[in-house]
C-alpha cells in the first residue's frame, strides 16, 4: 500500500510564502509524475503544477511565476513553493503521484490534502 502525505498548510497573510510538501511511503519501485492540485470551497478541484521524474514542469496560467514545484526522487517527495499569495489561492491542495509498486502494477495515489488560506 501508497501513501501520500501533504504538511505545509497554513494561514497566510496576502504577498506572503509558504512551502507545502508531499511524501509519499510504502511499497514503491518507481515514481513518474507528480502533481499538485487544488480545490477551493464551492470549486472543482484543479491542477497547479506537475512534475516529471526527470523535472519537467508544467503550471496553470495562474500560478505561473509565483510557484515552483520540485522533487526529490531519492525522498520521494514532492514540494510546491508558494510566493506572492493572494486570496484567490485559498483551497486545500492535494498531491497526486503515479506510482509503479512492481513491474506489473501501476497507479495512481492521492493525498487527504492541506488547507492554505491566504486572508488578512
Amino acid at each position: 500500500q501508497v501513501q501520500l502525505v501533504e504538511s505545509g498548510g497554513a494561514l497566510v497573510q496576502p504577498g506572503g510564502s509558504l512551502i507545502l510538501s508531499c511524501a509519499a511511503s510504502g511499497s514503491i519501485f518507481t515514481i513518474y509524475a507528480m502533481g499538485w492540485y487544488r480545490q477551493a470551497p464551492g470549486a472543482q478541484r484543479e491542477l497547479v503544477a506537475t512534475i516529471t521524474r526527470g523535472g519537467s514542469t508544467n503550471y496553470a496560467d495562474s500560478v505561473k511565476g509565483r510557484f515552483t514545484i520540485s522533487r526529490d526522487n531519492a525522498k520521494n517527495t514532492v514540494y510546491l513553493q508558494m510566493n506572492s499569495l493572494k486570496p484567490e489561492d485559498t483551497a486545500t491542495y492535494s498531491c497526486n503521484a503515479e506510482i509503479q509498486a512492481s513491474p506489473n502494477r501501476k497507479f495512481e495515489v492521492w493525498g487527504q490534502g492541506t488547507l492554505v488560506t491566504v486572508s488578512s
